[in-house]
């Protein structure tokens, strides 16, 4: 009987295939080494070919390590219970609540119901691309796109319906979903990626609190942002805008909902604690505060900041008639998004074993003698193309695990600090706009089925160029300040 030649069935066959071949041309490298780069180069095509969930070959990985005696049972999975793990999880229930009691439409209801974005179809796509770029600021890239799809497949439909509609009501689509990627990276919290960078970081002796991320990030984004609105602009101009139309369904839905229920003010309101006390640390190492600094930090960090704003979710009662229940109950548990937080932590103990046993190392010091330390300009901008490429094929969740620290031995190589280098790769994970697989959001909008495949890649290819370019420059600029 035919085996289908289907995705699935050509990574099972190319993984083992790949990681003979890795295995036999590497005999040189020591064999923890050799091991290691055999089980990522496995690890990698079933993360590109996504024969199964994401952390599940991460744990795969992890489990081979253990068997083949190159990590130890008690301490292989220990980032399992990284303080990240619980940042990603309190944050994950904070968008499930926003989710759960509609805060996140009436969000956009509110922001569309100003004349200002009524004025034309590319004011209302700012609207739309506006919230996404600013709530993924601060709730997973992915939970964003998945709250204001609806919205925009709704408002899409009611305005693009004339000659071009489906064109443009493609390009609100991708262009929700690539400011939330852009928006993404402005934060720690904003994207995988981003916490990730920041962990190998803390293990170089390099530590980044959440404002500093902020100031070094978000001029990236905006400019990314910027250039991605005009962009959208060219495309949009060509469609057909009925104003009235916008007026008459944004009025319909304030009716439904005039006022914020209870279940939303009450998400507001530790939403805005979470982010004064992820910000002040940062605020209070500018004033020069040393010992508030201190204290903030080491009681109030950003894990135990996310935790601590879940609970109150869970303790709070949505009002006086659920006095039973809080704002979140145990049912939303099960809702949050699992696989990314599992791949988080069997994917950090992959990268803990590429740069323990020695091969992040080997990598760094073998491309450092192709590169002369004196060409920064070229191996930033090298970097940061490869790593954007590379993301295009497969998570920017795995990308991030599998190359920050072997880029982190490159730089140790040629001598060159880390901090920036490290950043621009990060940023560059969140950046892919050609593929669905490159990053969730992406996933998201192709998911609606009103996306083909060809338009995103042929929109996204500039959006790549441009993306490496920009990422390059503001790198490149923080190395010479």
């Amino acid at each position: 009987m035919a085996i289908a030649l289907t995705r699935r069935n050509v990574g099972m066959l190319l993984a083992p295939l790949l990681a003979l071949l890795v295995w036999l041309f590497t005999p040189p490298l020591a064999y923890e080494a050799r091991m290691v780069a055999t089980i990522m180069s496995f690890c990698l095509v079933f993360w590109m070919t996504e024969v199964i969930p994401l952390s599940m070959t991460a744990f795969l990985g992890v489990l081979l390590a253990v068997m083949l005696g190159i990590a130890d049972i008690n301490t292989a999975f220990q980032n399992l219970g990284h303080p990240i793990i619980l940042l990603f999880i309190g944050s994950f229930l904070l968008a499930r609540s926003m989710t759960r009691h509609g805060l996140d439409k009436h969000i956009a209801l509110f922001i569309l119901s100003r004349p200002f974005f009524q004025q034309s179809l590319f004011r209302l796509f700012l609207g739309f691309s506006g919230i996404s770029f600013v709530l993924s600021m601060w709730v997973s890239n992915s939970v964003t796109v998945a709250m204001l799809l609806p919205l925009v497949l709704g408002v899409t439909k009611l305005v693009c319906h004339q000659e071009h509609g489906k064109s443009t009501a493609v390009y609100f689509l991708l262009g929700v979903a690539y400011s939330a990627s852009i928006g993404g990276i402005s934060t720690i919290v904003g994207s995988p990626p981003n916490l990730i960078g920041v962990n190998y970081l803390a293990q170089e002796g390099i530590r980044i609190d959440f404002l500093q991320w902020m100031y070094l990030a978000l001029p990236i984004s905006l400019s990314m942002y910027g250039f991605m609105l005009l962009y959208m602009r060219y495309f949009l101009g060509k469609g057909v805008y009925n104003r009235q139309v916008v007026q008459a369904y944004v009025a319909e839905h304030h009716q439904k909902e005039n006022n914020l229920s209870k279940g939303e003010l009450v998400t507001m309101g530790v939403f805005m604690v979470a982010v004064i006390l992820w910000l002040a640390p940062g605020f209070l190492n500018l004033m020069g505060l040393e010992e508030a600094y201190t204290f903030m930090s080491t009681y109030f960090a950003e894990s135990t900041v996310a935790v601590l704003a879940a609970l109150l979710l869970f303790l709070i009662p949505p009002g006086h008639e659920n006095k039973g229940q809080g704002t979140l109950t145990a049912e939303d548990l099960v809702k949050i998004d699992w696989d990314t937080i599992l791949l988080f932590g069997g994917g950090m103990a992959l990268g803990q074993l590429v740069v323990s046993s020695g091969l992040a190392d080997v990598i760094g010091r073998s491309i450092t003698t192709m590169i002369d330390p004196e060409q920064q300009v070229l191996l930033v901008v090298a970097l940061v193309f490869l790593v954007l490429m590379l993301t295009e094929v497969s998570s920017n969740t795995a990308i991030a695990i599998t190359f920050v620290p072997i880029i982190i031995g490159v730089l140790h190589g040629l001598e060159l600090p880390l901090l920036y280098p490290v950043l621009g790769v990060v940023v560059a994970c969140s950046m892919a706009f050609m593929l669905p697989v490159a990053t969730p959001p992406n996933a998201i909008v192709y998911g609606s089925k009103e996306v083909p495949i060809s338009q995103m890649a042929r929109t996204g290819l500039l959006l790549n160029i441009i993306g490496t370019l920009l990422i390059s420059a503001w790198i490149l600029l923080y190395m010479a300040l």
